[in-house]
């Protein structure tokens, strides 16, 4: 039993924000960012909109790519759910239409469309389901400090969908092997101190108060996060790869966790992909974390960049640490632009 692709959809919020724009309340300039990052714009929620609404419309597209109304499970990753308890899942879920369906959420930062899909595909190798709705969606940009222009730049809200069939093994679409890692003895490289159970908003009778504004916030230590990206990504596809059977000329495809481009750039100059070969979206989205991935294929995909038969390259590396990389023979799918 394999898991096969389907349908596929994203969705971003309407609001883009520029460099410049950005920049009027920020000590940056749109060709330090774009240098350093390779970002121009980003997608953000405005007041009404959140992860669960961005969720909503991502999922909907990839039922109706599948041409599907149902499905057995719902799946959600997500690094910004709109509330610590309870998951978004069953309220997505809710709204798509499929009541009383599994739903559940999975936390793995820029990783999450990866473990994701390994959980989804295990749903269905398992035969609890014959399909799972696999939704990666994120409204992070409430997360980052308004006046950090380390991080602020970076990240842009919107989601991506994949609907998952059973399948064969070998089937254009089907989920080749996934390799997945983490080290979490690196995870404060990445991370937000407050709002779990180790840092409260309050706890002993302190107040909220008590918690340092900054620590609601996403810290993040950049250089020693590129070099473990580049690094773990490498090794990742290359573990891919080989249990796929396939050799780097075979890829027509690298799909990258669109994180900051040199990042993207770096792993595909280690793996020894030229440049034309190489996925990228970033200067329009900026990193959506778990939405990058399916962000990325529908909008190559909708243009018809990405065709049936291309072989496909996934990598990711997020939080946690966390990273995984998997393989797929990209199917023929209806797939509309998400802008």
């Amino acid at each position: 039993m394999a898991a096969v692709i389907a349908g596929l959809g994203g969705w971003l919020p309407p609001k883009i924000v520029t460099n410049d724009e950005l920049c009027e309340s920020l000590d940056s300039s749109d060709k330090w960012i774009r240098t350093r990052t390779g970002i121009q714009e980003r997608r953000v929620v405005t007041a009404g909109l959140s992860t669960r609404d961005i969720a909503v419309e991502a999922g909907a597209r990839a039922l109706k790519s599948a041409g599907e109304s149902t499905t057995d499970a719902v799946v959600v990753a997500t690094t910004s759910a709109d509330r610590l308890c309870p998951a978004v899942a069953p309220e997505v879920a809710h709204l798509l239409g499929l009541d009383t369906v599994a739903a559940f959420d999975i936390t793995s930062a820029c990783s999450g469309f990866l473990y994701g899909l390994a959980t989804s595909a295990g749903l269905i190798a398992a035969g609890a389901a014959e399909s799972v709705l696999f939704i990666g969606a994120e409204a992070f940009t409430t997360l980052v400090n308004p006046e950090d222009r380390n991080t602020r730049p970076i990240f842009g809200d919107g989601g991506g969908a994949v609907l998952l069939r059973a399948g064969r093994p070998g089937q254009l679409g089907s989920v080749g092997p996934i390799d997945l890692g983490s080290d979490g003895a690196k995870a404060d490289l990445l991370a937000i101190p407050a709002g779990g159970s180790r840092q409260r908003a309050a706890s002993g009778g302190l107040g909220f108060d008590a918690v340092p504004t900054e620590d609601w916030y996403l810290h993040m230590s950049g250089r020693a996060l590129y070099t473990q990206a580049v690094e773990r990504m490498t090794q990742s596809s290359r573990t891919a790869l080989a249990r796929a059977g396939w050799r780097v000329d075979d890829v027509d495809w690298f799909v990258g966790h669109q994180a900051n481009a040199r990042i993207v750039a770096a792993v595909a100059e280690e793996l020894d992909l030229p440049a034309e070969r190489v996925a990228v979206n970033i200067d329009k989205v900026g990193n959506t974390l778990a939405a990058s991935i399916p962000l990325l294929l529908t909008d190559y995909a909708a243009r018809g960049a990405l065709r049936p038969g291309d072989r496909v390259l996934l990598a990711a590396f997020g939080a946690g640490l966390s990273w995984g990389a998997t393989t797929m023979v990209w199917p023929k799918l209806a797939v509309d632009a998400f802008r």
